[in-house]
């Protein structure tokens, strides 16, 4: 669909994803500050981390693309969960360039302290209005918008821009 304004009924769809997805994201984060001081990126990574991957560890590339992110913004988040004990920065094995995060015991008791208030404010602010069939509709209709808008190539991978030299 290819148009140049959008008619009435995407424009509600549009505004209702959006307010659900800034109030979710405000009642999650309140909750990850209150309960495990973390900013909603640095839980991200270390769920990514700690339930997302068997080893434990990622390429940062990865996780920037994964919680679509600036490489530079990563970077930021990555030390500051590295100066607090959660995760461990170290060279990739594979890739001279490349940076592998990995979670910390630390980061894993951290992780473990914010999942039931997490697991909690999301099935009360998002999963409680809903039936089971409407939770089911839901995923069946953002899956295909997400593997749409991730078709692209990954933000890492997109060329950086080259800062202008003052003339």
């Amino acid at each position: 669909m290819n148009q140049t304004s959008l008619d009435a009924e995407q424009l509600r769809a549009y505004f209702a994803l959006t307010e659900v997805a800034g109030l979710l994201k405000h009642a999650v984060e309140q909750q990850l500050r209150e309960v495990g001081d973390l900013s909603f990126v640095q839980f991200q990574l270390l769920a990514r981390l700690g339930l997302g991957s068997d080893t434990g560890s990622a390429r940062m590339t990865d996780l920037a693309d994964g919680v679509v992110l600036s490489r530079s913004a990563l970077t930021y988040q990555a030390g500051l969960l590295d100066k607090a004990g959660l995760v461990t920065r170290s060279p990739s094995e594979d890739d001279d360039r490349g940076v592998t995060v990995t979670i910390t015991e630390a980061g894993r008791e951290r992780l473990e302290k914010v999942l039931p208030g997490h697991t909690e404010v999301i099935s009360h602010q998002l999963f409680q209005p809903l039936s089971a069939k409407d939770v089911r509709t839901l995923a069946d209709l953002l899956s295909p918008v997400r593997d749409h808008m991730r078709s692209a190539p990954p933000r890492s991978a997109a060329p950086r821009r080259r800062r202008r030299d003052p003339e």
